[in-house]
């Protein structure tokens, strides 16, 4: 089904004739008949019967017409679209791990969307890089810098790390969590190492919440980002020290956003959930 021929068939019944279509819309009273054969060749039955001269619509083109004038309400909702929706608008889809989406993107983000209803944010994480290559998103956050790439990329922040280990571990040796090979030039993977701890890791993950359920059961000892234990360095079960090494926090985002005025809003807003971090 065509819209430019589904007006016709409003046009004629509004009109009465192929005369008053052709008219109303511009177009050859040959056309306006073409186009309604081509409908009803499509449909199997007529739309109209010529009644005293006059074209009446069908029982069935009756049903027809409802369908129309509900499409066209439907087109004229799409032109407003624009005044609906004040200010900003798109949907940008954000790369990171789920510690950062969850306890860094996710509590701040209501803020972005309220003042911007023509917003949308789709959060995709992973503990793995997104593809940017394959355009897989809009805007990524990364701990680690990649070496090159087609897009732009500028630091966030500079994170703290804590070593959280339990205070009194009599009875028993404490878990080591540690990280995967592919990991090891890390500041958490050197710190281990030096205290040789790494070889003798237990639990080996790349999840900070998998190494922080561990370390809440006091039982277990690992390196923490300061946004994933603020409430565990008040825990006096536990000691922390800080590392003298900090984690870098990098933002990607596709060249082609770099001017677009909403991209630059969500870009802004990335920025501010990782403020408190940036200041050192």
């Amino acid at each position: 089904m065509n819209w430019d021929d589904l007006r016709i068939v409003t046009a004629v019944r509004d009109e009465g004739t192929y005369a008053g279509a052709s008219a109303r819309l511009r177009i050859d009273e040959t056309t306006v008949g073409r186009r309604l054969a081509r409908i009803e060749r499509a449909l199997g039955w007529r739309l109209f019967e010529a009644v005293d001269g006059v074209r009446r619509p069908t029982r069935q083109c009756e049903t027809v017409l409802a369908h129309i004038q509900a499409m066209a309400g439907h087109v004229a909702e799409i032109g407003k679209v624009g005044e609906s929706l004040p200010g900003l608008s798109g949907r940008f889809r954000i790369a990171s791990t789920n510690a950062v989406a969850e306890e860094l993107l996710a509590p701040r983000a209501n803020t972005l969307l309220v003042r911007n209803p023509g917003l949308a944010l789709q959060f995709l994480t992973s503990s793995e890089n997104v593809k940017f290559s394959r355009w897989a998103a809009d805007l990524a956050i990364r701990l680690r810098k990649p070496d090159k790439g087609d897009f732009t990329i500028s630091k966030l922040a500079e994170v703290r790390l804590y070593f959280i280990e339990p205070v009194a571990a009599a009875g028993f040796e404490p878990v080591v969590c540690g990280y995967p090979e592919d990991l090891g030039s890390i500041p958490e993977s050197q710190f281990l190492k030096a205290r040789g701890l790494q070889q003798r890791a237990r639990c080996v993950t790349d999840n900070v919440r998998v190494i922080r359920g561990l370390i809440q059961s006091h039982q277990a000892l690992g390196i923490l980002p300061e946004h994933s234990c603020a409430d565990l360095l008040a825990d006096r079960r536990l000691r922390a020290t800080l590392l003298p090494r900090r984690r870098d926090v990098w933002l990607l985002v596709q060249n082609h956003l770099k001017r677009d005025p909403a991209a630059r809003a969500v870009i802004d807003w990335a920025r501010d959930c990782f403020h408190e971090f940036a200041k050192g």
